[in-house]
């Protein structure tokens, strides 16, 4: 499993123009090639009427899967573009198709491959992108004595908790990246002289969507 890769928490969309003709961007995300297609065809039929839909995704945590279409634009000005624009920011699972309604006025190579940049960079813009980290959800049990300096370390390995029930215990619940979850126990058992107990619940991967911490199921 990959430990750490960008994806898109929420789609979005942008739109330029560029000497009358308008290039509108739809950014989602995927994760399977079938529902990029997918995706694709149910954004030509929305814009039916528009001269090109050019599209580019890209599929697996890897980037296994890489595809683009110039949808009768010049070829390598529309679709590969856009591909780059989406590999360059590392983004997994992720399709765009950008829309053009023609201006009247022709733009050249350079200036296709510059507005289809754009448009891909304008919807990227107005959507959510998360960085996932594959994590330990650990469960932290402790005194209230030993509350405050498990929250201290917390605090200085920017680990944010989920979850922290207080009845006759204290019961923190965190994900930690895999990588520290095993100096961050010791660190615990250090500053609690033994005394707090740690469990890890299930592994899975987490985001932060502002101060947010978003927890997405094992992929």
């Amino acid at each position: 499993m990959v430990k750490d890769y960008k994806t898109i928490y929420e789609g979005g969309t942008g739109e330029i123009v560029q000497k009358k003709s308008r290039f509108i961007a739809t950014i989602a995300y995927v994760e399977t090639e079938e529902e990029a297609i997918t995706f694709i065809e149910q954004t030509k039929k929305k814009y039916w009427d528009a001269r090109h839909n050019c599209s580019a995704y890209i599929i697996g945590e890897r980037q296994e899967i890489m595809r683009c279409s110039d949808d009768g634009e010049p070829a390598q000005t529309a679709g590969k573009p856009m591909l780059d624009v989406l590999s360059g920011q590392g983004l997994c699972n992720v399709v765009a198709v950008v829309t053009r309604y023609f201006g009247g006025t022709l733009l050249g190579t350079g200036g296709l491959v510059r507005a289809y940049s754009k448009a891909v960079q304008e919807g990227l813009q107005n959507a959510v992108i998360v960085e996932k980290h594959l994590a330990d959800e650990l469960t932290i049990t402790t005194d209230y004595n030993g509350i405050g300096k498990i929250q201290y370390l917390l605090a200085q390995e920017q680990l944010n908790p989920t979850n922290t029930d207080y009845t006759d215990t204290v019961v923190v619940t965190v994900p930690v990246p895999v990588d520290l979850t095993g100096q961050l126990k010791a660190k615990v058992i250090q500053a609690t002289n033994g005394r707090a107990k740690m469990e890890i619940e299930r592994q899975l991967y987490y985001g932060m969507i502002g101060k947010e911490v978003v927890l997405f199921d094992e992929e």
